[in-house]
């Protein structure tokens, strides 16, 4: 399909992150998505690559003609310069242009950071208000600092990984690395306060964020029991260990809902619903939960007995909340998620086509969000424009870095 015509895109306006520059040279998922945030609202992010195969999420999948689409979404609103920090030159280059930015992302561990000689000291010698945002697997302090990790290393080591899965089976991993998600979300929130703070005070931030970090602090319930009266929460299955009934349920057509009476009146209301009977024998929550898997097969009996839509209509018309358990095709076809925006078309000139990718939020009164363009097709893609714009440097001198193997 030909690329759309200009001003096709839904917002030209300057985003409110517009002036805000990003050096993002952190690799994989966390980390580069939390510049992507800010640059999903304005900022200039500039994508530090690897010269040659960039970075490694390029070749995770799915892929399109052996390109990754996962790189396109998690990368979008960048642009790619390719830089050898290892090398002298690429390190000088990499610090001239900490003079023009506000912030630096990485993700390499401490000692690595030292040993490349771009730690929060060295970047502060460029820009004394630069703002660092070093996301490791466990922090840059500790035991554990030098420790490399991934999202499911901070699932396990936060807990969350114990208590997902059924008792009587081995815990389980979600279908999504959440320890990268919610560390990108914190990520770029840390960086928000930080330009506050700058704003402020004129001082510039070293940002020290351990992947497991956000996955504890939301750890709520599992920390302050313990630490109350020494129960270790465990693992419940699709149902809420707290409250009941609360959990998936079976469809006449093959699928699932999620009903949770997460309150009294809600419960009143669903038994009404499923057998009034329900009401007298099962009369507060202490008791559902002493008899959960009656209480669960009577809600099952019922909801067998109806498709997953009639099931959500009649419970939003009784007041009851009730959702579908969505694949990526109900998702597509669902009058909410369109509704929303939720979803939208972007057009990928290297691959020729459009791609249908999530929009960006929150929803904003007066602030919407920069157009999206997908991450940058090729490691380097803008990096002669990139070191000719900030640096100054011109064509004879990018080829010689280039033949060096510097960019």
């Amino acid at each position: 399909m030909d690329a759309p015509p200009a001003g096709e895109t839904a917002n030209t306006r300057p985003g409110p992150l517009s002036g805000v520059r990003v050096l993002d040279a952190s690799t994989i998922l966390a980390a580069p998505m939390a510049a992507t945030l800010l640059a999903e609202f304005g900022a200039e992010v500039i994508k530090i690559e690897q010269p040659g195969e960039g970075d490694p999420l390029r070749s995770f999948r799915p892929l399109r003609h052996g390109q990754s689409l996962h790189w396109r979404i998690t990368n979008r609103n960048k642009r790619s310069l390719t830089l050898d920090l290892r090398r002298p030159r690429g390190h000088g280059l990499f610090c001239r242009l900490v003079r023009h930015a506000d912030v630096v992302v990485v993700n390499f561990r401490p000692q690595t950071l030292q040993r490349l000689r771009l730690d929060y000291a060295d970047l502060k010698a460029a820009r004394d208000d630069v703002i660092m945002l070093h996301l490791s697997a466990f922090g840059r302090t500790g035991p554990y600092a030098e420790r490399p990790g991934f999202a499911r290393i901070a699932e396990a080591f936060a807990g969350l990984a114990y208590l997902t899965g059924y008792p009587d089976r081995p815990p389980v991993f979600a279908g999504y690395p959440i320890a990268d998600g919610l560390a990108g979300i914190h990520g770029a929130f840390a960086i928000m306060l930080a330009l506050r703070h700058r704003d402020r005070t004129g001082e510039g931030q070293l940002i020290d964020l351990a992947l497991y970090e956000p996955l504890l602090r939301l750890m709520e319930d599992f920390v302050i029991a313990h630490g109350a009266d020494g129960s270790v929460k465990e693992r419940a299955g699709t149902a809420q260990p707290n409250i009941a009934p609360n959990n998936l349920y079976p469809t006449e057509d093959g699928g699932f809902v999620v009903i949770p009476a997460s309150t009294e009146a809600i419960w009143r209301r669903l038994a009404a619903l499923v057998d009034p009977a329900l009401l007298e024998r099962y009369p507060s929550n202490e008791a559902r939960l002493r008899h959960r898997d009656a209480v669960d097969a009577a809600i099952s009996g019922f909801t067998r007995s109806h498709p997953a839509e009639t099931l959500v209509t009649l419970c939003a018309e009784a007041g009851i909340p009730c959702g579908k358990l969505n694949s990526a095709r109900d998702i597509f076809a669902d009058p909410q998620i369109a509704a929303r925006g939720n979803l939208q078309r972007v057009f990928d000139p290297s691959l020729g086509e459009w791609l249908t990718m999530q929009s960006p939020i929150p929803h904003c009164s007066t602030i919407a969000p920069a157009p999206v363009s997908p991450g940058p097709a090729a490691p380097g893609e803008h990096s002669a424009e990139i070191l000719r714009d900030l640096l100054g440097i011109e064509t004879e001198e990018f080829d010689a870095l280039r033949a060096e193997g510097v960019v």
